[in-house]
């Protein structure tokens, strides 16, 4: 007979118990636990309640979405979960607190990772890749008087003949909002013109004064205040409003960048039988 090994010589057999993290084990509890009933989704082990959504949806929409289509609806919700998703991850990184309000969260999750500045070499070349975007036809300076009849617009036209300023005659007789400006109709291209306006005006020196137009609504008079050419804008004029694009779009760039990211970390589940709307959005196959 084999006497057995001595107490506390015999090797440990290893465990088949698991063990998981506190924080795995809780989420995993909490996504059994069935949704209550006033709540859109679970962003992660959180309930996201249906009253924080309609905030939202009357901050983003202006209403309650009652008359919205499922669809619009779908993708309002969509950004909601981003923005939660968003806060979570600031949480984590350490970037929200309870004083800052909810919506300035993203905004201190993006400004926690500066910007890339774009270079020069990198607004050069986008303008040259872009130059047709700041190509400018031929444009007009224009005033106009607009008036009901024929009679108004005679006694207009008198008066201008007579050498009376066109400013001061259009805030008198004008009947278009425009003339308490004087007529000012700002640079308008032929493009941006009716063609039966456009022939009159386009025909008209600086300074000149047009007959009488008439169309459906009354007759117009016009005059045009300086002819500008056609012409590409040129670089320097263009740089601040370029920079400030490639900077958009880097900012543009970071956001989707971190909702991936977001999206990567937490589990996003939309309890769709709990919504009002066909759900068809992008978390829709996560979801219940």
């Amino acid at each position: 007979m084999i006497d057995p090994e001595p107490r506390g010589t015999r090797p440990a057999r290893p465990s088949r118990r698991l063990t998981l993290p506190v924080a795995v084990l809780a989420a995993l509890v909490a996504c059994s636990e069935p949704p209550p009933p006033d709540v859109v989704a679970r962003v992660a082990d959180r309930w996201v309640p249906m009253e924080r959504f309609d905030e939202y949806l009357e901050r983003a929409a202006g209403e309650d979405g009652a008359d919205l289509p499922s669809e619009v609806l779908s993708k309002i919700l969509d950004r909601f979960l981003e923005e939660e998703l968003l806060i979570r991850l600031a949480e984590e990184r350490g970037v929200a607190s309870a004083e800052n309000p909810r919506r300035r969260v993203v905004e201190r999750l993006l400004l926690s990772e500066p910007d890339p500045v774009p270079t020069t070499e990198e607004v050069e070349r986008y303008y040259r890749d872009h130059l047709d975007d700041y190509r400018r036809p031929e444009r007009v300076r224009l005033r106009q008087i607009l008036v009901e009849d024929r009679e108004a617009v005679d006694r207009a036209l008198d008066e201008l003949r007579a050498g009376q300023d066109f400013a001061d005659v259009a805030r008198r007789h004008s009947r278009d909002s425009s003339g308490d400006n004087g007529g000012v109709q700002g640079e308008l291209a032929r493009e941006d013109l009716p063609p039966m306006f456009a022939g009159v005006i386009f025909a008209l020196e600086p300074g000149e004064v047009s007959q009488a137009v008439e169309a459906e609504y009354g007759f117009h008079v016009f005059q045009v205040l300086e002819r500008l050419p056609a012409e590409v804008l040129p670089f320097d004029a263009v740089v601040g409003e370029i920079r400030r694009h490639l900077q958009e779009h880097a900012t543009d760039e970071k956001l989707d960048r971190l909702v991936e990211e977001a999206r990567d970390r937490y589990a996003v589940e939309v309890h769709i039988r709990n919504l009002p709307f066909d759900y068809r959005g992008s978390f829709h196959e996560e979801s219940s």
